[in-house]
């Protein structure tokens, strides 16, 4: 038996037979790992509480031939923050749903774990109608498909004539080139901000209705490139929100 240590954000988690649970993690060194904690959900297990989703932890794992197993739990950081408030709670699950699509089983992907430690804890400690959006658009430019906002997609007109987006291009067009849909200045602007590394002033923006249109793309970006619709944020599009 082989033990390895890591430290590891948890993305999801099901039952398996009568008291085990699989845990789904994005580790910092060895990718996604799927593991079972075995006697989890009995109310004598020792780390039960400790491996819920958004739930940042140093874990040792011992490999098995088909699955390997939790042998111990510490807590890094609790996510009560996050459970605390729905809408923080909401962000936070649609953050790992959309790392749980970009993670590859155990192929490290170290830059998609410090992404989302980043993420959970500014988001635990912060207000920002953005910050899922920023997310969302960080990690497309870490994955090498960033939108391109700087000038046109089709003829390279310069930023101050943008006035569409086309996910499908992967960026803003010129009223000339414009395929996709419309897009105002004010949001435009924000994605620049965005990508081009000024994300606190983009985070400290009240919402507003650029700020919504900006979501709204971001999450049409990321669904574009996972080929799927996200799940975690439907409930963003209920009208009763």
């Amino acid at each position: 038996m082989t033990l390895y240590r890591d430290k590891a954000v948890v993305l999801r988690t099901y039952d398996l037979r009568e008291a085990d649970r699989i845990i789904v993690m994005m580790t910092e060194n060895h990718g996604k790992v799927r593991a079972v904690a075995n006697g989890v959900r009995k109310m004598s297990s020792r780390f039960g509480a400790r491996l819920e989703p958004l739930s940042h932890v140093d874990i040792l794992i011992s490999t098995g031939k088909n699955l390997d197993t939790v042998s111990q739990v510490e807590l890094v950081t609790n996510a009560k923050n996050l459970y605390s408030d729905l809408d923080r709670l909401t962000m936070g699950l649609a953050m790992l749903e959309a790392v749980d699509q970009l993670g590859m089983e155990n192929e490290p992907t170290e830059h998609l774990y410090k992404m989302l430690v980043g993420a959970l804890q500014w988001l635990a400690e912060n207000e920002s109608s953005l910050v899922l959006a920023a997310f969302y658009l960080k990690l497309l430019v870490a994955e090498g498909v960033g939108a391109h906002v700087d000038s046109c997609v089709g003829c390279g007109a310069p930023g101050d004539q943008l006035v569409a987006f086309d996910v499908f291009r992967g960026g803003a067009q010129c009223r000339e080139c414009r395929s996709g849909a419309t897009v105002s200045v004010e949001a435009i602007g924000i994605v620049q901000n965005i990508v081009g590394g000024q994300l606190n002033l983009a985070l400290s923006l009240k919402p507003s209705a650029a700020t919504r249109e900006v979501a709204a793309l971001a999450t049409k970006c990321m669904e574009h490139h996972l080929e799927r619709r996200l799940k975690s944020v439907a409930v963003f599009e209920s009208p009763e929100r």
